[in-house]
């Protein structure tokens, strides 16, 4: 990939990126680096780029070049409308995750000081839109990484929000007592060896949050099965899962002894979420 070495102005820096990148990515990693808006790159495309401006331009056009994803280059994503910190020890927070964020406001809105648990938490997108968006709920956020336990706690701070984060391999660390009134997870759920994993920016992400098992349904199944022994009655289990395998969750939900089962679809319009409500007055023992 070859490089200009003399001083470079903004308009022949994105020149020479768009060679290899998309022009909007070039754009996006140059405002970054640059520290600065759309507006003004497009106002002043004659302005000399710095030197060290433009060799870590350089840097980060190769690696994205090689598939990395944007959002590891810049440690930055949106989700629900606020830019969180990401990097390769987390999933990159997709859009139709927000589902789940949907689903809980919607059940939970009304409800003063809900108790929430958000099991492998990873970044904390979860369990952090939810402290935001909820009426002053308590929650608890697991996850077996620490390095993802450590971006939590760094996005929690950044928010202002307190959350319990708990190392955790699903509820294996509760304690008996620990019951709540809402279960959210968004866990592993890709078949083991599916093609996709060495493919776009999956290639990139943790292994461990992406695949589950020879049906991909070996998390969601521990998930629902424990969702009992923590949930209160009437408590609600929102689970994000793949595109095929709703009516897998809603059967291991029925199996499980869960009401009011249901799965709601993504902006995409696939069944992306399946939830239900853990029966009245029936309380598993621990």
């Amino acid at each position: 990939m070859n490089t200009p070495s003399a001083e470079i102005s903004i308009a022949e820096a994105l020149a020479w990126a768009r060679k290899h990148i998309p022009p909007p990515e070039a754009r996006l990693l140059l405002r970054y680096i640059c520290r600065t808006s759309a507006a003004h790159l497009a106002a002043w495309p004659e302005k000399p780029l710095p030197a060290a401006q433009w060799e870590a331009f350089q840097h980060f056009v190769k690696r994205r070049a090689t598939g990395e994803p944007i959002a590891y280059l810049t440690n930055e994503r949106e989700f629900y409308g606020r830019n969180f910190l990401v990097n390769a020890s987390v999933l990159i927070p997709r859009p139709e995750t927000e589902l789940l964020v949907e689903l809980a406001v919607a059940h939970f809105a009304a409800v003063p000081h809900p108790k929430v648990l958000d099991l492998g938490t990873g970044s904390g997108v979860l369990a952090i839109t939810l402290a935001l968006e909820l009426d002053r709920p308590t929650i608890t956020a697991t996850d077996i990484s620490s390095d993802a336990l450590a971006v939590a706690t760094t996005n929690a701070l950044r928010f202002g929000v307190t959350i319990s984060f708990l190392w955790s391999d699903w509820y294996l660390l509760l304690k008996r007592k620990d019951r709540f009134q809402l279960i959210v997870a968004n866990p592993p759920y890709i078949v083991e060896g599916d093609s996709h994993l060495t493919q776009g920016d999956l290639r990139f992400e943790p292994l461990p949050a992406l695949a589950s098992g020879q049906d991909g349904l070996t998390a969601l199944t521990a998930i629902v099965a424990g969702a009992g022994h923590h949930l209160e009655n009437g408590g609600w289990l929102f689970l994000e899962h793949g595109y095929d395998q709703a009516a897998a969750v809603r059967s291991l939900l029925t199996n499980a002894g869960f009401t009011d089962i249901a799965s709601w679809k993504d902006i995409a319009g696939i069944e992306r979420v399946s939830g239900a409500r853990w029966k009245t007055g029936q309380i598993k023992s621990s």
